[in-house]
């Protein structure tokens, strides 16, 4: 059986570095090109903490997928950057499974249109860890009995965008699978902002600190009870397997698949 080839821009990233890692590990996939701004010319196994690969890091995605020798780009880099490089890849017929949050609904609008016109499938996740997963299912399950919910979000200090994508794909499950809309509490806010964000009624809280990694809970509210589904990632090391299942299944999607759950049918 032929090897998938695996690109991955933000090489040099924290998760990048991890992702190398997890495809240098798999006999089934062959990395074949890292991106990034920083530590051009390096060895892409010597990021990873492994034995040179041969693969050096390249500032320039568009040479690279001009090569034609990529069927995936795995994709962790920035929400500046996230749409031209999607675009890239749609259009040198390569798929990509895309990690970097803060697409917004109308961004997806915009890749399905890419999907449609290049005829290739695309991956975005908002999160990769199962357990993420199943949280954003149960929470799913969970509003057509308690309609009356908060989300809590807690990331690492170097992440840019808030609210987090799975707080916003939380959300947004919550809100299609809600039997009703409950009547929103009166808010007096002595400081702006303090109740936090609101999606479709769902007051969403963002948290930002080092020594943190990704964290959500999800809070409901019911007559004289609550229920919350707490996940933590406690490593990058979490999201590989998510990842790695992604890269093994991009080559045979031709839609854009918005969120894990969808790719693994639950």
């Amino acid at each position: 059986m032929d090897k998938i080839k695996v690109a991955v821009n933000g090489a040099a990233g924290k998760m990048g570095r991890h992702v190398i890692s997890a495809i240098a590990g798999c006999r089934d996939l062959e990395l074949t090109g890292a991106v990034d701004l920083v530590e051009v010319g390096v060895d892409a196994g010597k990021l990873a903490g492994r034995e040179p690969l041969g693969v050096t890091v390249t500032a320039n995605l568009a040479e690279l997928l001009q090569q034609g020798e990529t069927d995936v780009l795995v994709d962790f880099t920035t929400p500046m950057a996230i749409m031209k490089n999607i675009e890239l890849a749609l259009s040198q017929r390569v798929t990509p499974v895309v990690g970097t949050t803060g697409i917004s609904e109308k961004d997806l609008d915009r890749i399905q249109s890419w999907v449609s016109r290049y005829k290739t499938g695309a991956i975005i996740a908002p999160n990769f860890a199962l357990g993420a997963i199943l949280m954003m299912k149960l929470a799913q399950v969970c509003a057509r009995f308690f309609p009356q919910v908060e989300i809590i979000e807690l990331h690492h200090n170097g992440k840019i965008d808030a609210p987090s994508g799975t707080a916003i794909k939380t959300a947004q499950l919550i809100a299609a699978a809600r039997r009703e809309q409950p009547p929103r509490p009166e808010s007096l806010e002595k400081i702006p902002g303090t109740r936090g964000g609101n999606l479709e009624g769902i007051q969403i809280h963002s948290v930002r600190l080092p020594g943190l990694i990704a964290h959500q809970q999800v809070i409901f509210g019911g007559e004289g009870q609550t229920l919350t589904i707490k996940q933590d990632s406690l490593s990058r090391l979490s999201f590989m397997p998510g990842v790695l299942e992604a890269i093994r299944r991009a080559p045979t999607v031709k839609e854009l698949v918005y969120g894990m759950e969808n790719l693994l049918e639950l």
